[in-house]
């Protein structure tokens, strides 16, 4: 899995007074400053989702597997069966800028793509972030996700595919 940070501070250089002059909209604000002194953020996958084994009941068939961010759990639907193993939801750890508002976004759709080319669809992802996530007295916010792969009828083997998590201080 690839995680992708962008830390979108902008340093705001004051603008410098004529000599002998003093001039109190030149002088650099509390937000300037904090703006040119914030901390890169780090992404840090934890765990990457995996849906373990799930089998096709017949080929030309297909369905879909979730992965509930919260509990872990997977539900499989259509024409699909569970073939054992432990489903394991994505987990995340970013840190950066105590107390910073945070803004996380992840990609509507991935493809997953395995040995032979053959493709399949993981999308709709969901996280256990709260609505306007922010970073801890630490600098530090911890959170799961889990989504859900579309399998169509044709697509077997192992598949495997990156996530980009963007990550940027609101």
């Amino acid at each position: 899995m690839r995680a992708v940070a962008l830390t979108g501070c902008l340093g705001v250089a004051p603008l410098s007074p004529a000599v002998g002059q003093s001039c109190m909209l030149c002088a650099p604000t509390k937000q300037s400053t904090a703006a040119a002194t914030q901390q890169p953020i780090q992404i840090q996958i934890e765990t990457g989702i995996d849906f373990s084994k799930i089998g096709l009941v017949r080929l030309g068939q297909g369905g879909t597997a979730v992965i509930d961010p919260t509990s872990g759990q997977r539900t499989l639907s259509g024409s699909l069966v569970d073939l054992g193993g432990l489903p394991i939801r994505g987990t995340v750890t970013i840190r950066g800028d105590r107390n910073g508002n945070l803004s996380v976004t992840f990609p509507s759709r991935v493809q997953l793509t395995n040995a032979s080319g053959a493709t399949c669809a993981l999308a709709n992802f969901t996280t256990t972030l709260k609505p306007n996530p922010k970073l801890d007295s630490t600098g530090v916010l911890s959170f799961t996700f889990g989504g859900t792969l579309q399998i169509s009828g044709t697509a077997t083997g192992t598949f495997r595919g990156s996530i980009p998590i963007t990550v940027d201080y609101r």
